[in-house]
């Protein structure tokens, strides 16, 4: 039987800079490809959303009608759903997605805080989150508050324009420690506020 040769096949620089950018040229080809298809659904999902919802004039009813018309859950919404596949089913509405904007106040009476009475300044606040969306604040204090939380929005400053979403006031810092650290062991990020 003859004896099998090995080649051996070398290429040059210019070769192996020619098929490293081939290679990162189609990448990029696939990429854009993938991209682009995906805001084209993205734009036909919304398009449907919005052909199908009835058009609302009274500002009681405009946050019905941008609950509706958005479709895309928020992170505080995905938060609270239990389901392995969160992402794949959206929240079913709740009673706080369909009340009028004055329902604010009424969320705080139900976390035992008096409507009437503005948000205490003094103590120490346990903050769990600053957003810049009124139904993400809502929502992330909905999900605090089935897990039985004293949670409440306080959108401090003009200045900021963020909805601070927060527990509290505590009179003594041990007692925000705890708070602080048992929202760390469901999960949550919080901070301490004076």
């Amino acid at each position: 039987m003859g004896s099998s040769q090995d080649t051996e096949i070398t290429l040059g620089t210019g070769k192996l800079l020619f098929l490293f950018f081939g290679l990162v040229g189609v990448c990029a080809l696939f990429f854009a490809l993938g991209y682009s298809l995906g805001r084209k659904s993205d734009l036909g999902v919304a398009a449907v959303t919005n052909a199908g919802t009835p058009k609302v004039s009274t500002s009681a009813n405009k946050a019905v009608s941008g609950a509706a018309a958005s479709p895309q859950m928020t992170f505080y919404k995905n938060v609270e759903q239990k389901d392995a596949n969160a992402e794949l089913n959206p929240a079913p509405e709740t009673k706080a997605d369909t009340a009028p904007a004055t329902a604010v106040p009424d969320k705080s009476a139900q976390s035992g805080v008096d409507p009437a009475t503005t948000v205490p300044t003094a103590g120490y606040f346990v903050q769990v989150a600053a957003v810049s969306k009124q139904e993400d604040a809502d929502s992330l204090v909905d999900a605090l508050k089935k897990k039985e939380y004293p949670a409440f929005v306080a959108s401090t400053a003009a200045a900021d324009k963020l909805f601070h979403v927060q527990l509290g006031p505590y009179s003594d810092v041990k007692d925000a420690e705890g708070m602080r650290t048992k929202l760390i062991g469901d999960g949550y990020n919080p901070i301490l506020k004076k």
